[in-house]
């Protein structure tokens, strides 16, 4: 380390600080009885130092200081510790990891720093046999560019990665660039083994209750021509169905499509397998498995009326063009009709309550629970009872007499994705006949579509909808729905504004709010094995405030109705809690806490699946490495050469890299030289106290 003193200013100040100095010195210490000259010379002394010191750093010299350090060239033993390393036995990697252990002493005492990285940024410092081949997949990219990353800037020379070179994630490692050289030892068997091998297996992830739908199969082999195999298709160990497929080359590639259904739902595990032949190589790469959700995800909706009309056909039309629907249509006979014990999730009602108010219990079972309503308005619909029931609108209307009225659209609604430009259709359709008189729209109503009377424009609402009440509903306040869609057709030869208009406000107005106060979920849907199963906590008091340090059970099911039980507490800091070690399969979870005085629960699915990656090829990649080792400026080993992979390194050993850090303070910072005026003035002090001067 060298350092230089800098000025600032002229270094002839030097002599005037040295002078403030003697003349500080020569005023204080006049010649005194007191003491001794000797004394008075040695106190002169001291305050000569102390003021010319500090006078000399008012002028703030600085100090620069250099310091260099040589830094060792450095070698990183990239292993790929995944388990298509130990598929051929472990002979030939125990010879290749014996030989990177020898490398490593003679490197280290060469004087080049040697570190160890495998797969997952894990180091290793011990005995290089002791790593385990456990990974469930390869990403040689990354393990590449994450030591790029971790090295950057430091005398990295050398890499030398010891791998099969089957890499199953991310990108080719011969895609990255490097400031290194990468020197690649290949391990494996390079020769196909023979062996079938279940490639794939692809299903929707969602499937409705009772519907069929495929799962498709993708199957591949090697050295069994003239042969057969045998996919099999289960489920809790009842087989599905099964088909042959027949291996007529020595490499082949087929698909198969079992067709099925399910009559139970929730998340269902299925499994496909190819049957072991006599001589395959390992028969982990015959099996998949394949998990889909079977929901009964149809919206359940009542359309209950007064009597036929064409309106209902219509409305039938439009809700049945939407599959996800499932439609009961209801007419009154006599004033009474049997409604199905359903939890319906919207009740269309035509013309109810009627003026004559034949069907009020009926309507009033039809909306029990608060269920959502969609009111179509007629000539026979009982304003008064209808003014009582719905929290969109109010209509005082006189003498039952009707308005004939086309639909303008509101640009202000903002609730739907509608396209404005299409609904400037709504000009050239029939009007709708609605009733005649005064329309009130209730607190937290929007309107939809605005009464248009000819060419005069209203500020009646036509189609309107109310979603922050207690009771979502919406209001068509007139009837000729089907006019709307004969005309459409006519003119465009199809229906889609219209239906796609009342199809959006019925999603909006049946749309499921989430109320829980206890809400628990895992923070993904699938996991792989091994992972950590994270879920999330949230918890709410009556006024929708979050609520913590409350505990919490939670109850884990596996496909085998094997229960597992936890209990945790979230906090503020942490609403997170973990569950590790959860096999494959399809698992429920049931989470209970007491909140407000009540038991709260949450309930759920989710899956733990098992990573057959590095089971479905088992062939060495040298050529990849041979490349990848060229583009570097590397040389490409096996584990047989290895050995002389420690002369190569060695015969070229590159020098050490010298750094220099060059840096400048100012001296007055410096904290030994307050230490130096504090000594001399304490000196001088004491010697005077001592000799009786103050």
């Amino acid at each position: 380390m060298r350092s230089e003193l800098y000025f600032q200013s002229s270094p002839w100040w030097l002599l005037v600080c040295l002078a403030v100095g003697a003349a500080y010195a020569f005023a204080l210490y006049q010649p005194n009885s007191g003491w001794s000259q000797r004394m008075n010379l040695s106190l002169a002394a001291f305050r000569f130092v102390v003021v010319s010191v500090v006078c000399f750093l008012l002028l703030n010299p600085l100090i620069r200081s250099i310091q260099t350090v040589t830094e060792k060239p450095k070698v990183v033993l990239a292993i790929d510790n995944s388990e298509s390393m130990t598929a051929g036995g472990r002979a030939q990697l125990d010879r290749a990891l014996e030989a990177a252990s020898q490398l490593r002493e003679r490197l280290t005492s060469e004087d080049i720093d040697v570190s160890v990285q495998t797969l997952g940024d894990s180091l290793v410092a011990g005995d290089l046999k002791t790593v385990a081949f456990n990974r469930r997949t390869t990403d040689l990219s990354n393990l590449l560019g994450g030591i790029r990353t971790a090295y950057e800037g430091r005398n990295l020379t050398d890499v030398v990665l010891i791998s099969d070179g089957i890499a199953n994630q991310g990108l080719s490692p011969t895609f990255g660039r490097y400031n290194f050289a990468v020197h690649t030892v290949g391990v494996g068997d390079t020769i196909p083994k023979r062996d079938v091998q279940l490639k794939d297996a692809v299903a929707n992830k969602i499937a409705y209750l009772g519907n069929q739908f495929p799962i498709q199969v993708d199957v591949a082999s090697y050295g069994f021509q003239g042969q057969n195999g045998t996919v099999v298709l289960r489920q809790n160990g009842r087989e599905l169905g099964r088909q042959t497929v027949a291996f007529n080359r020595p490499e082949t590639f087929q698909q198969l499509t079992f067709q099925t259904s399910s009559s139970q739902k929730g998340m269902q595990h299925y499994v496909v397998e190819v049957l072991p032949l006599s001589g395959e190589f390992s028969p982990r790469n015959n099996r998949r498995d394949v998990y889909i959700d079977i929901i009964d995800g149809k919206e359940k909706i009542l359309l209950l009326a007064l009597s036929p009309h064409p309106d209902i056909k219509a409305l039938r039309n439009i809700i049945e063009r939407n599959q996800n629907y499932e439609l009961d249509i209801r007419i009154l006979n006599g004033g009474t009709a049997e409604i199905p014990d359903k939890a319906y999730d919207l009740v269309i009602l035509h013309q109810l309550p009627d003026n004559q108010n034949a069907g009020a219990a009926v309507v009033q079972k039809a909306l029990q629970k608060n269920r959502p309503v969609l009111f179509v308005l007629g000539n026979q619909s009982g304003l008064q009872s209808f003014n009582g029931l719905n929290p969109v609108m109010q209509i005082v209307a006189g003498g039952g007499q009707t308005d004939k009225v086309t639909g303008r659209f509101n640009p202000d609604f903002r609730q739907l994705n509608l396209d404005a430009q299409k609904l400037t259709l709504l000009d050239r359709l029939p009007p709708l006949l609605v009733p005649f008189g005064d329309f009130k729209l209730s607190p937290g109503s929007e309107v939809v579509l605005w009464q248009q009377v000819g060419s005069v424009r209203t500020s009646k609402p036509l189609l309107a909808l109310n979603i922050s009440s207690q009771r979502k509903a919406a209001v068509l306040a007139g009837e000729g729905l089907w006019e709307w869609r004969l005309e459409e057709f006519a003119l465009t030869d199809n229906q889609a504004v219209i239906d796609e208009l009342l199809q959006k406000v019925m999603q909006l107005v049946s749309i499921k709010e989430d109320r829980r106060k206890l809400r628990v979920y895992p923070t993904r849907n699938e996991f792989l094995a091994g992972e950590k199963v994270v879920f999330e906590t949230e918890m709410y008091n009556d006024i929708y405030e979050k609520l913590y340090d409350r505990p919490v059970r939670l109850e884990i099911t596996n496909e085998r109705d094997v229960p597992r039980s936890f209990n945790y507490t979230p906090t503020a800091s942490n609403s997170r809690f973990e569950v590790s070690s959860l096999p494959e399969g399809v698992y429920r979870f049931r989470a209970t806490a007491s909140l407000n005085g009540r038991t709260e629960t949450a309930t759920g699915e989710f899956i733990v699946r098992e990573q057959q990656l590095e089971a479905i090829n088992t062939t060495a990649d040298h050529l990849m490495l041979r490349q990848l080792s060229q583009q570097t400026g590397g040389r490409f080993y096996n584990a047989a050469t290895l050995a002389s992979l420690a002369d190569d390194l060695a015969s070229r050993k590159p020098a050490g890299r010298l750094s220099s850090n060059e840096s400048l303070n100012e001296l007055i910072s410096l904290r030994w030289i307050f230490f130096l005026i504090l000594l001399l003035i304490s000196a001088e002090w004491g010697l005077r106290k001592y000799h009786g001067a103050y």
